[in-house]
């Protein structure tokens, strides 16, 4: 298992648009190997359907992004379950909360997670959350609904380590991206205190490239460098945390 996985990106993105089959090469020369794609909504489910078709080791969630829950979110979550219904997907994701970009539909924003974690346990599926100045609210939702089958990854992780124990404790992991690698981006202190077992990669791409690419787009092929950071962290060797890394994604996505 000498190999990495990127657990969040958004590589059917139109930024990718220009050279996707340059990011994947380079994808392949970095030796990452797998790519999980979220979903955002109606409108990129067929881009990250394309990608899957195109490229082995791209595999596709399907979920409804908080920022994309407004007035009409019923119609967008019709779709999500028509397509959990009829085909196989890794997760469900990218769902979850944001109270960054605007809290005008916050009741619909839990109600759309209420939804999308009963589909997760209806299909045997991980939740893949977003959770962005909600992650306090994310954790009690989860708390809330957590039955003992509900599983996945808070990705691009960026809280303490209290919030990262109360995660753990309701069986989910955390998902590690760029902001390890920012000179103030607090991990610092939180991941020495993370159990090895609980920890993925990823990149968000095209977004929070990490340093020294920081303020760029993002790409699959970063992860080595947030896993530098992440080892040194840990003061383990990279071997270590790529053999651990691998195994968490397997428990995740089965």
């Amino acid at each position: 298992m000498s190999y990495w996985i990127d657990t969040h990106a958004h590589i059917y993105a139109e930024e990718f648009n220009p050279d996707r089959h340059d990011v994947l090469m380079r994808c392949s020369e970095k030796n990452v190997r797998e790519i999980f794609m979220p979903n955002v909504d109606h409108t990129t489910i067929d881009g990250m359907l394309e990608v899957e078709s195109r490229w082995p080791g791209c595999f596709p969630m399907m979920g409804l992004h908080p920022c994309s829950v407004i007035k009409d979110f019923e119609r967008e979550l019709y779709i999500v379950e028509e397509w959990l219904s009829k085909r196989k997907f890794a997760a469900v994701g990218e769902m979850g909360t944001d109270l960054y970009w605007d809290k005008t539909f916050w009741d619909e924003q839990c109600e759309a997670f209420r939804i999308q974690a009963e589909w997760a346990r209806k299909y045997d599926l991980p939740m893949v959350i977003h959770c962005r100045e909600s992650i306090d609210q994310t954790i009690d939702l989860i708390d809330e609904l957590q039955d003992g089958k509900l599983r996945g990854i808070f990705h691009c992780f960026t809280g303490t380590a209290a919030q990262a124990k109360k995660i753990i404790a309701l069986n989910f992991h955390l998902g590690i991206g760029g902001v390890a690698t920012f000179k103030k981006g607090g991990l610092d202190t939180v991941l020495p205190e993370v159990g090895l077992d609980r920890i993925v990669l990823e990149t968000d791409s095209p977004y929070l490239a990490p340093v020294p690419h920081r303020g760029k787009r993002n790409e699959p092929a970063y992860i080595p460098l947030i896993a530098q950071r992440v080892a040194d962290l840990k003061q383990i060797s990279l071997e270590e945390l790529q053999l651990k890394t691998v195994e968490n994604v397997r428990n995740i996505f089965k």
